[in-house]
């Protein structure tokens, strides 16, 4: 592979792993972790999220070499955990008991979000090129839940989240048809971007249809509201929430969050609480003004980007109490491990952890 012996020990431990594996197709990102407790990288915003942090815990790299991760989503039954590495068209799989980092599925039609609906079943969302939602079924074969909405294709199906009534919720912008980078580009076919669900009976239907590229989404621990990132909201990216009637209806959009003119939210999860915890870093805006940067004029990003990258944690009311720093962009998250109070953080080339006082809201 050309690397020396110095090469491959800079990489650290999970960067090896994904290396020495032959599966490395992006950057395998060297981290150093805090020698010291509490993790600086833990930072408390608001008195209120102090209990969440566990003094003798500290963020870990567990694996490195994606090159846009997205989508994790654990499984307690087999202690491992997939995440989608999306450009590089494939889902991997870490097993945590056995420390290895493999691939799961390739090629995975560029899959984006991944859930477990309530009989533990892979649900994912495959957004570019078949531009559908599927089920992994126990024995390996993958049925079509939804692929048209009025008998067009959907866009780019993105996230999904399984509300306990068995029914799926995903959303459908059109990030995977926007490029090559991340699929196949091509046109719409849906007028909107919408927010859609797969009823009991299997019937699609479009519940929120005013966001501009809804995102990430997940449901109040009471499954009452349903929170959704608006990724092109105006003027900045915000977090919604919808009141979710027993038969399926949205009402009552309000805004919770609204983020910095630089700041960019992803994917979200609730805790048992009603936290949100959200991937977050810069949305690539830039300075209206160049700077001058070794002679030459330089549109440079607003903020300090490296500050931004990590993890958000906003309480019910929107305020934020917390923010765990990450040496990349986070887009997505998930709790898992054997209680349930591990945050798995997938953090474009890398999939990050830490213990939290806490466990997701389902």
């Amino acid at each position: 592979m050309g690397m020396t012996r110095r090469d491959i020990l800079s990489l650290g431990s999970a960067g090896l792993v994904a290396v020495a594996a032959g599966k490395a197709w992006g950057q395998s990102l060297p981290f150093k972790p805090n020698l010291r407790y509490p993790d600086p990288a833990i930072e408390i915003l608001d008195p209120s999220f102090a209990k969440y942090r566990i003094y003798a815990s500290s963020v870990e790299q567990l694996a490195s070499g994606m090159r846009w991760a997205e989508g994790p989503v654990y499984f307690p039954e087999g202690r491992y955990l997939l995440v989608s590495d999306i450009p590089n068209n494939r889902i991997m799989k870490y097993d945590e008991v056995k420390n290895s980092f493999t691939v799961f599925r390739s090629p995975a039609n560029f899959a984006n979000g991944n859930t477990r609906d309530k009989d533990g079943r892979l649900i994912t969302c495959e957004h570019s090129v078949t531009r559908r939602v599927v089920r992994t079924e126990k024995d390996g074969t993958i049925k079509v839940l939804a692929d048209q909405f009025d008998g067009k294709r959907l866009n780019a199906p993105n996230d999904v989240v399984v509300k306990s009534d068995g029914t799926i919720w995903f959303t459908d912008p059109l990030f995977g048809i926007n490029g090559n980078y991340e699929g196949e580009p091509a046109k719409p076919d849906q007028a909107t971007t919408n927010v859609y669900r797969v009823g009991a009976d299997g019937k699609l239907a479009a519940i929120i249809t005013d966001l501009v590229n809804p995102n990430g989404l997940a449901f109040s621990p009471d499954e009452k509201k349903l929170y959704v990132v608006e990724w092109k909201g105006t003027p900045n990216r915000s977090i919604w929430s919808y009141d979710i009637s027993t038969d399926g209806a949205a009402s009552n959009k309000t805004k919770v969050v609204d983020a910095a003119d630089f700041g960019a939210l992803d994917g979200i999860k609730v805790d048992r609480d009603g936290n949100l915890w959200c991937g977050y870093g810069s949305n690539g805006a830039l300075n209206a003004e160049p700077s001058q940067v070794d002679g030459r004029k330089i549109y440079t990003l607003k903020g300090n980007p490296e500050h931004l990258d990590g993890v958000m944690i906003f309480n019910p009311q929107g305020k934020p109490i917390g923010f765990i720093h990450l040496p990349e962009r986070c887009a997505n998250l998930t709790f898992g491990g054997p209680k349930g109070s591990r945050l798995y953080m997938a953090s474009s080339h890398s999939l990050y952890a830490v213990y939290v006082e806490t466990q997701g809201a389902a």
